[in-house]
Order: C-alpha cells, then sequence, then structure tokens
C-alpha cells in the first residue's frame, strides 16, 4: 500500500512541476521584459513548498517501510551532501559551459536504486546545494524537479544494459553515460521553458501570447539553438566522460551498498533445543 502511495505521489507532483512549466503558454496576457526576471516570480514559492513537502512525506512512507529503506535514506543523505560538495566546488571553480559534476551520481543512484530514489537523490541536491551556495530563486523548485526527472528516469536503462549484456557487462557503463549525456541537453531545454515565454526578444525567437503550438515549437527550437545548444553541448560531454570514467567504480560501490541493504531476518529454529522451563 505505501508503495503504491509513494507512485501517486511522484505522479501527482511530476504532473504538477509539468503544469507549472507550461501554463503561461495558455495565458491570454503575460508580462514580459528583456530579462525574464519576472518568470514565476507568483508561483515558485509555491512550488518549492510542493516539492520539499513531497520529498518529505516520501521519506516518512520510506522510513516506515522496512530496515532496508532506512539504511537507504542514511545512504541517500550521504549522496546528497557529496553532491552538494561538488556542486560548491563547481561554484568555487566553474567549469566550461552548462558542465556540472552533479548529474551523473544522480542517474547512477537512480539507475540502481531506482526511480523514488533517483528523483530524491535530485530535487534534494539541487534544495541543499542552493541553500550552501546561495543560489535560491524562483528558478531553484524547476531545477529541483528537472533534477528530480533525471533520476526517476535513470531506471530506463535498465532494459538497455540488459540487451547489451546485462549488468556488469563492459558495456553497461557506455549505456548508461549515453543516457546521462541525453539528460545533459534534455535538462538545459527543460530548464529553459520555465523563463522563456516571459522573455522579449526577436519575434522569430520569442514566444508571444496567441501564437500556435507549431509556431511555439519553431521559435523555441530557434532560441534554443541560438542561446543554449552550445552551453548544453559542454554539460552533455562532462556527464558522458564522468559516467564513462567513473561509472564502473561508483557502481560497484553502490552495488555493495545495495546487497547490504537487502537482507531478510528469519529467526533461527529452535526445534530439538532444549528451554528452561
Amino acid at each position: 500500500m505505501s508503495r503504491t502511495i509513494t507512485a501517486l505521489t511522484y505522479l501527482v507532483t511530476s504532473c504538477v512541476g509539468a503544469a507549472a512549466f507550461l501554463y503561461p503558454f495558455w495565458l491570454p496576457e503575460i508580462v514580459q521584459d528583456a530579462s525574464g526576471m519576472q518568470a514565476h516570480a507568483g508561483d515558485s514559492a509555491l512550488m518549492l513548498a510542493l516539492l520539499v513537502g513531497t520529498c518529505f512525506a516520501v521519506l516518512l512512507l520510506e522510513v516506515q517501510r522496512t530496515a532496508a529503506s532506512t539504511k537507504s535514506i542514511a545512504l541517500l543523505g550521504v549522496l546528497v551532501a557529496i553532491n552538494a560538495t561538488l556542486r560548491f566546488a563547481e561554484v568555487a571553480v566553474p567549469g566550461p559551459g552548462g558542465f556540472s559534476p552533479i548529474f551523473p551520481l544522480i542517474v547512477l543512484g537512480g539507475y540502481v536504486f531506482g526511480g523514488s530514489f533517483g528523483f530524491l537523490l535530485g530535487a534534494l541536491t539541487l534544495l541543499v546545494s542552493a541553500l550552501v551556495t546561495g543560489a535560491v530563486g524562483p528558478w531553484l523548485p524547476y531545477q529541483m524537479i528537472a533534477a528530480g526527472w533525471i533520476g526517476l528516469s535513470a531506471p530506463l536503462c535498465r532494459p538497455i544494459v540488459r540487451l547489451l549484456g546485462g549488468p556488469r557487462a563492459r558495456s553497461e557503463r557506455w549505456a548508461v553515460a549515453v543516457f546521462a549525456a541525453y539528460w545533459g541537453l534534455l535538462y538545459g531545454a527543460i530548464m529553459n521553458i520555465w523563463f522563456w515565454p516571459f522573455a522579449a526578444g526577436p519575434a522569430q525567437m520569442y514566444w508571444e501570447p496567441g501564437i500556435g503550438p507549431w509556431a511555439t515549437v519553431q521559435r523555441y527550437l530557434l532560441f534554443y539553438a541560438v542561446t543554449s545548444l552550445w552551453w548544453d553541448m559542454a554539460r552533455m560531454a562532462g556527464n558522458f566522460v564522468l559516467v564513462a570514467a567513473t561509472g564502473t567504480a561508483v557502481l560497484r560501490v553502490l552495488r555493495r551498498f545495495q546487497t547490504r541493504f537487502a537482507f531478510t531476518y528469519q529467526p533461527a529454529a529452535t526445534e530439538g533445543r532444549w528451554t528452561p522451563g
């Protein structure tokens, strides 16, 4: 029952997140400026509260389930702390373009431990690292939901890995690396949408209320190609290289924890023993 509630919680949260990204396209009027800084100024606090509340609700459900779930939550806290530290280092010494070292661990964590674990790892990494680095703004809940989707979708690699020889095969890390690279582009494309409807500029690259869906897609693709593609390609390349270089070792460590958590308690048999009284 708790698993069903958890799955429904993620489904509702993802639907609300998608609606939060897309609802401006259905508004008859919208305040636009050249910087796009008016984006979601009125609803970002509500979205942040929803996401944080969802994370804590799921954590409470997991704590009450099994001892293994409790140990997984402890591991989740460690991985979030590691990723937050990596992001702090990234802020201190910026990498090229949109490169960030935090995404490979989100992908690998979700791949090994499942979509629920991956969603929490992605969302909480962005929350904690934003608090540590001071990068708190109306964009934060949208970063959290996008990073959560990365971890949530990571188990989709498993069927491909099985087709290529199964877990621990040499091809495994390459399949996961390609998936991480794909999300390097997709994360940037999703994050642009949070402010793009609120930004103003040349008509062929920016959205206007009243234009049709096809015109919206065309303008966005042009905007993305001109303003963001090269930036996100650095993230794509960084994700691929990091997973290809460290994926095997990280997967080995994560699976060692997974094996230790997956135990079954079985009382010792007492038949044939003498007991007092």
